[in-house]
């Protein structure tokens, strides 16, 4: 099945990683795909010690979009594609594409082969796709989206994000 984690709330992969670890403690094999996160953040320690769950992102933190320049977009891009490829073509029985409809909506992928990929996986294996607004085409192929919304958030009150909570 596609699911669909989407909203302008905090939560969307929070829940994304609830459902993988929910999925390796069924002994089943889940690839974690991060798009756009590239520096530390402190789900990575536990998730590296669960057997079943593969995390795959790019090497090197690039920053906000609205800073990439147009060789970084293109490198992000290529790393991208290929983490979409890693992940399709493993024996996993869930791929998790994290912060995907931002990718997917800025172009930092090929989104005719994400597109393909994703909807044929989705009669095999469970696809979770996360991030605001995700694209037409996937939203009417969900067989389940839940929407996170914000009613109020430390953000509003001038507060960073937080080790542990945030990141």
């Amino acid at each position: 099945m596609l699911q669909i984690y989407c909203g302008d709330g905090k939560g969307k992969t929070t829940a994304s990683l609830g459902l993988a670890v929910r999925m390796a403690g069924a002994g089943m094999k889940v690839a974690f795909v991060q798009f756009r996160v590239g520096g530390e953040t402190a789900e990575l320690a536990t998730l590296k010690l669960i057997p079943g769950i593969e995390v795959m992102r790019c090497d090197r933190d690039y920053g906000w979009f609205s800073s990439l320049s147009d060789s970084d977009k293109a490198e992000l891009t290529a790393c991208h594609n290929a983490l979409l490829e890693k992940a399709f073509s493993g024996d996993h029985d869930a791929v998790v594409l994290d912060e995907f409809n931002f990718a997917y909506k800025t172009a930092l992928m090929d989104r005719e082969k994400a597109e393909a990929l994703i909807m044929k996986a989705k009669n095999g294996i469970e696809v979770i796709l996360t991030g605001r607004d995700p694209d037409p085409r996937f939203a009417d192929a969900a067989d389940l989206i839940s929407e996170i919304k914000c009613v109020r958030h430390p953000y509003q009150k001038g507060i960073q994000a937080r080790k542990g909570i945030e990141y």
